[in-house]
């Protein structure tokens, strides 16, 4: 609070001086020549931090620029800068699934003509991340940062069960879940042989596993596509429709927090999960003493060409349609795209580089068991959901759903089917 209040004084005793060195400098926001690009993230804590350090090295690396970091996670104050005449930051970040809405809204500026002056190669990004970066045939937004789904399984509770390993196809996981799932005398749930981690991630890459397609060739709704229902089959077919809902809830009720020691996976309460490649540093952190692997996710025997099926989610930067300095701000956009600092930040956060041309670099090789998401990048069935103006609507009304399906209340296909309809009304 100190601090806020020191800058509000400065800036009294300032404002004359400034509007002084701005009249001679029409292009700065500083006391000096430079530049000051706004960088407002959604990152915080450590993760700031991480960021706070490469713009830190972008603001040594040059002498025309300063880019002033600013923690705001928040989107709503997001929306309400870009919904003016004149914006309060110059770039910020998002997630992929949020470019079509945004970019439907009119407040995102294109970034076709910046990456055409300066021959930015767009192809070494991963495919299935610049999917979502485009809305109607333009880029609003490029990928800094991915995520991608895994199979990860404790090794304790495997060797306990008599397994060897992990299972290569969904019929090997639905035995190799039946037995790892233990029940106390009284018929309570004790173990689980498999839990969400999220459970519409996990909802909608089981999906891609059996040869989904949540949106179509046009990013219209298809939450209805048989393999979809296939998906969804799979798990109430293992876990709710074997075991029992009530049983269910009861021992998942018991969970602790997710990003804590107490993690049901971390405490042996849970044998495998879909999860994304922040595990490596989360493991590393709340339960060193694990004894885990990573895996591919299984697919149907009858489908072996679904082999390497995985979602990628991405974290995006932006520029503002209404930025004071779209120019300068790219240019740290580039920055932030490049190998080294592409490498710095994600390493930092355990987050998977976008670049395709990064997945061998070695300097990885301190997350543990990180080459298996790496590894995910690089296959055809790397899928991810489209970004599209209704998709907030849609991923809502997919929620609604997987609880509904989750508890029982509804079947697969009957709750599927209600998502269709509705989607029949989202806007064009």
């Amino acid at each position: 609070m100190r601090r806020e209040a020191f800058r509000r004084v400065a800036a009294a005793a300032m404002a004359g001086a400034l509007a002084t060195v701005l009249g001679a400098c029409s292009g700065s926001d500083s006391g000096d020549d430079k530049v000051e690009v706004v960088f407002s993230y959604l990152w915080a804590g450590e993760e700031a931090a991480a960021l706070e350090r490469v713009i830190a090295d972008f603001n040594a690396s040059q002498d025309e620029i300063r880019v002033r970091g600013v923690s705001n996670p928040d989107f709503q104050k997001q929306l309400t800068s870009m919904s003016g005449a004149e914006g309060s930051f110059d770039i910020s970040d998002h997630f992929g699934n949020g470019v079509g809405a945004w970019a439907s809204k009119g407040i995102l500026a294109p970034l076709d003509d910046f990456i055409a002056a300066d021959g930015f190669d767009t192809a070494d990004f991963v495919p299935a991340a610049m999917s979502q970066m485009r809305y109607e045939g333009k880029t609003y937004s490029m990928p800094i940062a991915l995520h991608a789904q895994m199979l990860l399984y404790n090794k304790k509770l495997y060797a306990e069960a008599g397994l060897d390993g992990p299972p290569v196809t969904t019929e090997e996981w639905a035995e190799q879940i039946a037995k790892l799932t233990k029940r106390g005398a009284d018929g309570t749930i004790t173990q689980l042989g498999y839990a969400n981690a999220e459970i519409n991630t996990s909802f909608t890459t089981l999906g891609f596993m059996f040869g989904g397609a949540w949106d179509d060739q046009s990013g219209r709704p298809t939450p209805a596509d048989p393999g979809n229902v296939a998906g969804l089959e799979f798990y109430t077919d293992n876990i709710p429709g074997e075991y029992g809902v009530e049983e269910v809830r009861k021992f998942t009720s018991g969970f602790g927090e997710y990003a804590s020691a107490q993690n049901p996976f971390y405490v042996d309460k849970v044998a495998t999960m879909i999860d994304g490649e922040w595990q490596s540093v989360f493991i590393d952190k709340f339960a060193p003493n694990l004894e885990w692997g990573v895996a591919p996710l299984p697919y149907p025997s009858d489908r072996p060409g679904l082999a390497g099926t995985t979602q990628v989610t991405t974290s995006t930067l932006f520029i503002p349609r209404n930025a004071k300095h779209p120019e300068e701000a790219w240019e740290f956009m580039k920055y932030l795209l490049s190998e080294d600092a592409m490498v710095q930040f994600t390493l930092a956060l355990g987050n998977l580089p976008a670049r395709t041309s990064l997945l061998d670099d070695s300097r990885y090789n301190s997350l543990p068991q990180f080459s298996t998401w790496l590894d995910a990048l690089r296959s055809p069935n790397a899928k991810s959901l489209a970004s599209m103006p209704w998709s907030a609507e849609y991923t809502s009304d997919l929620g609604q759903a997987f609880d509904d399906i989750a508890e029982q209340r509804s079947s697969p296909a009957q709750g599927l089917a209600a998502v269709a309809e509705k989607a029949t009304s989202y806007a064009p």
